[in-house]
C-alpha cells in the first residue's frame, strides 16, 4: 500500500519521502511474498466484488508502466461441505452481476484434478477470471517505478506520528514532518495509531513440492478455496516458478508484528491438518517452508482508507485480501488528497459499502 501510495502521488507531482523501517521491499511486511490472490467470489459483499472489476483495470495500468504482466490467470475452484454459505452467496452474488459461474458436481473433481478428493464435498464452482499475482515481482516492480519518479526512501523505524501536523518521530529521536503523512504501516499500525479499529494476526503458510506424479496437475490447477465447515484452506498452485502454497482462511486469535517469522512445526501441522481430508496423500508432499506473514485485521473485514487529522491518511486493516487493490487504492488516496469532496466519500467506498464517487478513479475505469 506504501509503494502504491507513493508511485501515485509522485504522479501527480508530490514530493514524496518513503520511509520504512527495513529495506524495501520489506520482507516482514503483511505483502512480501511469492503470490498473492485476485478473484471476483467476495461472498454477499457486492462492493468488493465490483471493485474487483476495477481493481483488474488498475493492475493493466500498472502492467504498462512496467512493460510486464505479473499476473498468471489460473481461475478460482472453490468447493463447499455444506449448500449455501459463502459459496451460496458467491454464486447468487455473481451471476446477478453478469459474470459466469461454472457449477461443479463435486464427485467429478477428482477425475478433472487427481490431486483432489471429493469427501464431504457437496457444492463446487469454477470462476474466470482469477488467478495468481506474482507478489514479490509486483514488489520489486513498484520500487523501480517509485525511483523513476522521483520517490525518495529513509530507513528508519518510526516510534510515534502526528497526523495532525504530518510529523513521525523516530526511534533515534529524529522528527520528519511535510506537507502530508500516509501512514500505511500493515501490521504495525496498531502500535502506531493504537486507536483505530485495526489489529495483528499471525497467519501461517506452509510451501511444499508436490510428489512427481502431481506436478504437471497442480502446475495446470486453479486456485483453490476448500471451505470446509471445521475449518478450510486456500490452495495456491506453483505457477511461473512459485511453489505449491497451503494457507488458513481464519485470522489467528492475536498475533504482533515483531513476531519471529519462522513457524513452529505445531503451526504447520495444523495447517495440513486442515488438507489432508482434501488433499490425499499429503504426506508423500515435501514440506520446505513454514512461516508466519502478519495480517492487520479490520472488524468485519473493512478497508480502513481515511483522512486523519488535519493533514494525515491511514491505510490499513487489510485483513489478508487487501493486495489485489494496492495499485487502486494507492490511485484512490492521491486523488482523494487533490480533492477534499472526494477525501469525504473515500472510506466509504474503500469499506465496500458504496460504489466509487464520480472522479475518484481515471476516466473510463
Amino acid at each position: 500500500m506504501g509503494l502504491s501510495a507513493a508511485r501515485a502521488l509522485a504522479a501527480q507531482g508530490w514530493q514524496v519521502t518513503l520511509l520504512d523501517q527495513d529495506t524495501l521491499p520489506n520482507r516482514r511486511g503483511s505483502s512480501h511474498d511469492q503470490h498473492r490472490l485476485i478473484r471476483h467470489a467476495y461472498g454477499a459483499e457486492l462492493g468488493y466484488m465490483a471493485m474487483v472489476d476495477h481493481a483488474f483495470a488498475a493492475w493493466d495500468r500498472l502492467w504498462a508502466d512496467l512493460g510486464a504482466r505479473h499476473y498468471v490467470p489460473t481461475g478460482v475452484l472453490a468447493m463447499a461441505e455444506s449448500p449455501g454459505g459463502w459459496l451460496g452467496a458467491s454464486r447468487a452474488a455473481l451471476r446477478g452481476a453478469g459474470h459466469a459461474v461454472q457449477d461443479l458436481a463435486p464427485e467429478a473433481l477428482p477425475a478433472r484434478l487427481p490431486m483432489l478428493a471429493a469427501t464431504g464435498l457437496t457444492d463446487a464452482f469454477l470462476t474466470v477470471p482469477g488467478g495468481v499475482l506474482l507478489a514479490d515481482r509486483i514488489l520489486a516492480g513498484l520500487l523501480r517505478l517509485c525511483t523513476a519518479g522521483g520517490v525518495q526512501f529513509r530507513q528508519g523505524r518510526a516510534t510515534a506520528v502526528e497526523p495532525e501536523y504530518a510529523r513521525a518521530t523516530l526511534a533515534d529521536g529524529t522528527t520528519l514532518a511535510a506537507d502530508l503523512l500516509v501512514v500505511a504501516a500493515g501490521p504495525w499500525l496498531p502500535r502506531l495509531l493504537p486507536a483505530q479499529p485495526v489489529r495483528a494476526s499471525r497467519q501461517v503458510i506452509v510451501m511444499l513440492e508436490p510428489p512427481a506424479a502431481l506436478r504437471p496437475a497442480w502446475a495446470a490447477a486453479p486456485m483453490m478455496l476448500d471451505l470446509a465447515g471445521d475449518g478450510g484452506f486456500y490452495a495456491v498452485p506453483p505457477v511461473a516458478g512459485t511453489t505449491l502454497k497451503l494457507g488458513d482462511h481464519r485470522f489467528a486469535s492475536g498475533g504482533d508484528a515483531e513476531e519471529p517469522r519462522d513457524a513452529t512445526p505445531a503451526e504447520a501441522e495444523e495447517i495440513l491438518a486442515l488438507a489432508r481430508r482434501r488433499l490425499p496423500g499429503l504426506d508423500r508432499y515435501r514440506l520446505l517452508e513454514a512461516r508466519a506473514c502478519h495480517y492487520d485485521v479490520s472488524p468485519y473485514e473493512r478497508f480502513l482508507l481515511a483522512p486523519l487529522g488535519a493533514r494525515g491518511w491511514v491505510m490499513g486493516g487489510f485483513s489478508g485480501h487487501g493486495f489485489k487493490f494496492g495499485p487502486l487504492l494507492g490511485e484512490a488516496l492521491a486523488a482523494a488528497v487533490a480533492d477534499p469532496h472526494l477525501g469525504r466519500l473515500l472510506p466509504e467506498w474503500a469499506a465496500g459499502l458504496a460504489p466509487p464517487p464520480p472522479g475518484l478513479l481515471p476516466s473510463g475505469a
